[in-house]
């Protein structure tokens, strides 16, 4: 061995020496590269779970941030563009004049939100089911999600279809075999406002041991997004042990909110039997917050969100609506899941959407019934401060779970 070596020319040394070098500055480039990437967006995992921030460390909270005024980039799609956009969340075909609640971009305090890439989420959809569960606010959510793939999709390779009376959609990317779905279950639990069409009773029963006849139709998804707080804002609710086919059902009239609390673990349990915890991404939408009041704000006593143009710029701001104790229970149900080994992440929409008092549909939708002429003469009384405008809002709360789905 010693002669081999004595044999060798003296340049070879120094160029193996230098491409010694070379290979070793390289290496270090690659992974300073990988390392610089992973820490400047959200795509580091921290080991210590946080109810704030899901799975992404607690120095890139994707929850905390503020809103920047950006016309440039935003809106990610045109209304008019949007296939599939819906007349209850289309603003600017209804009248609004107004278009900036259309440019405002989320921007997180320690990181930056990953742009919204169609093709990358269709190819993480390729041959699955993503469903969104839940109320007409999951329902904005969806349509939002629709039309933000819509453009990337030729118009003979898309297609849109309801199933049982208008409470499933199912819209698929044939190229893809994907689909992105809506299931129309605004308390999750069976209740007497299933109806997707017929829903508004004044006299809400819930049977909040009962969920199969939903559940069964979100087995199969890959991906599933639940929300439900709307329509459990009221001090108390009719509970039914039973069969609302039966005549021996037994109603009693439960507090919030516990009521609620007994239909998550309802749904809770049914995901624990259920899922396929290898397979589905599990998401949780928090409230969805409401501008009826402007005086919350500091705007006149009986004005609310109409005619707003601007954001709420105080940082922290909580509006009335929210409810702190349903946001502690649906972090409970959570935590308990994640003991029993199912993963279900919070998508926290809430603070983000409190300072949007301008994104709301207001009186810019299609009206169901014909408006009576003291509407008519006061629009404040009939605007919807509930719903967002697209595009708008929601497209964000996608963004969001864009960045959990391509970052599992």
């Amino acid at each position: 061995m010693a002669t081999k070596q004595l044999m060798v020319p003296a340049t070879w040394g120094i160029r193996s020496s230098f491409h010694s070098l070379i290979a070793l500055l390289v290496t270090f480039l690659v992974i300073a590269s990988i390392y610089v990437t992973r820490n400047s967006g959200v795509l580091v995992e921290d080991r210590t779970k946080s109810k704030s921030s899901g799975d992404f460390p607690s120095s890139c909270n994707l929850f905390s941030g503020k809103w920047v005024f950006d016309n440039k980039s935003y809106p990610l799609y045109k209304e008019k563009e949007c296939t599939f956009m819906s007349d209850q969340l289309a603003c600017e075909k209804f009248g609004r004049k107004d278009l900036n609640y259309q440019n405002w971009r989320w921007q997180p305090h320690q990181c930056d939100l990953p742009r919204f890439n169609a093709t990358v989420l269709l190819e993480r959809l390729r041959n699955k089911r993503l469903m969104f569960v839940g109320d007409s606010l999951n329902r904005g959510q969806w349509v939002s999600m629709v039309c933000l793939v819509d453009s990337v999709i030729p118009p003979g390779l898309q297609s849109m279809h309801q199933h049982r009376n208008g409470s499933l959609h199912v819209y698929k990317a044939t190229e893809y075999n994907a689909t992105i779905e809506f299931y129309w279950a605004p308390l999750l639990v069976e209740s007497n406002s299933d109806d997707a069409v017929y829903h508004r009773v004044d006299d809400r029963t819930v049977r909040v041991q009962g969920i199969e006849k939903h559940a069964r139709h979100w087995t199969d998804a890959d991906i599933l997004v639940f929300n439900t707080y709307l329509w459990w804002r009221r001090a108390q609710m009719t509970v039914l042990w039973g069969s609302f086919e039966r005549p021996d059902g037994i109603f009693k009239r439960v507090e919030m909110p516990r009521v609620y609390e007994m239909a998550l673990k309802t749904w809770s349990d049914w995901l624990e039997v259920h899922v396929n915890r290898t397979k589905t991404q599990m998401f949780f939408i928090s409230m969805s917050p409401t501008h009826e009041k402007a005086l919350e704000w500091g705007g006149d006593e009986g004005k609310n969100c109409y005619n707003e143009t601007e954001p709420i710029f105080k940082e922290g701001y909580r509006g009335e609506s929210s409810c702190p104790d349903i946001m502690r229970v649906v972090d409970k149900t959570l935590d308990d899941l994640k003991t029993r080994g199912i993963n279900v992440r919070m998508i926290n929409i809430t603070q983000l959407s409190e300072y949007r008092k301008e994104g709301h549909q207001s009186i810019y939708r299609k009206q169901w019934e014909p408006l009576k002429e003291e509407q008519i003469s006061k629009p404040s009384s009939y605007a919807d401060c509930i719903h967002w405008c697209l595009p708008g809002v929601p497209d964000v709360w996608n963004e969001l779970l864009y960045a959990y789905i391509i970052n599992p």
